[in-house]
């Protein structure tokens, strides 16, 4: 059986990685007291007595967390943005080429951001094929859920009177400086940031990231994402539509992600759906632990 620590269990992506190996009989979950969990002595014992740490906390911490591993064979994942250009660590999207190898033999893996996520998913293969340059300048609009800003915006959405402002969707990032955008550009070789528009909305999970593109041909893209995406958790559909429309929070609960392609001619739309503490968070990390494991990597996961 394998020992695992969560570091941050309190906040929504540890309570979700909680929630799923809790229901597993394979892990044993180390767990500290509420008098302890704090102390940097008990959370140092506890991160070289397990097999896999979570670091599900504030980058500075997620730092600090990080060096007190001493243990050679401990293996860390870090939901922080901390380590995610780091390029000592293994970013943590198994799906794209050549990553499910490292992070199967990886002791450092850096868990990708909820946003990046999707456009990871979308544009990666595609700049590999050649069908986006490297230089090419790209736009990126994302919705999420309002749990994707923690307990404190959960609170402030899920309070009694709150601000009217919160009962229609939000811009934010908007000085193009959004935490996400370095993951985005170094992971799928852009020589250029996208021009990012995240956008909080009234619901609690669920994500949807939409990338367009001009002058592109559908069918060769969806040849593409068919051929690039035959394992893991993301999958590519035809038809995702909901009678002409697709909902940010189709796959709320759940851990996989689904891509697909819309539009004419002249322009498209490539658009991935998931929920942004799922693929874009816990699912995720889970998925890693799992392949750094040797098993299915999708154990204990909603797909």
């Amino acid at each position: 059986m394998k020992k695992v620590f969560i570091d941050g269990s309190s906040g929504t992506t540890g309570l979700r990685i909680v929630q799923r190996l809790s229901e597993r009989n394979d892990i044993e979950l180390i767990k500290l007291s509420e008098e302890v969990r704090k102390d940097p002595a008990a959370r140092a014992d506890a991160i070289n007595s397990a097999d896999v740490v979570f670091l599900c906390l504030p980058d500075a911490a997620a730092v600090e967390a990080a060096d007190m591993a001493v243990k050679p064979d401990t293996v860390i994942i870090d939901t922080s943005t901390a380590h995610r250009t780091d390029p000592a660590w293994t970013y943590g999207f198994a799906e794209v080429n050549g990553l499910r190898d490292r992070i199967k033999n990886s002791k450092r893996i850096a868990n990708p951001g909820c946003h990046a996520s999707g456009f990871i998913a979308l544009v990666a293969p595609l700049v590999e094929a050649g069908v986006i340059k490297k230089t090419q300048e790209l736009s990126c609009f994302s919705l999420t859920g309002y749990s994707g800003g923690g307990k404190s915006m959960i609170a402030q959405y899920e309070a009694q009177g709150r601000d009217r402002l919160l009962d229609a969707p939000r811009l934010y990032g908007l000085t193009q400086s959004h935490k996400h955008l370095p993951e985005m550009a170094a992971v799928c070789s852009l020589e250029t940031k996208p021009v990012f528009c995240p956008v909080v909305a009234p619901f609690y999970a669920g994500m949807e990231v939409m990338v367009p593109l001009f002058g592109a041909d559908a069918a060769e893209i969806t040849a593409i994402y068919k051929d690039y995406y035959k394992s893991g958790l993301v999958r590519f559909s035809d038809a995702a539509d909901e009678a002409g429309f697709l909902s940010a929070g189709a796959y709320e609960g759940r851990d996989d992600m689904e891509i697909t392609v819309t539009g004419n001619d002249e322009r498209l739309l490539l658009i991935s759906r998931f929920d942004n503490l799922g693929k874009g968070a816990s699912g995720a990390a889970i998925q890693n632990m799992n392949i750094v494991f040797g098993i299915d990597e999708k154990t204990g996961l909603a797909v």
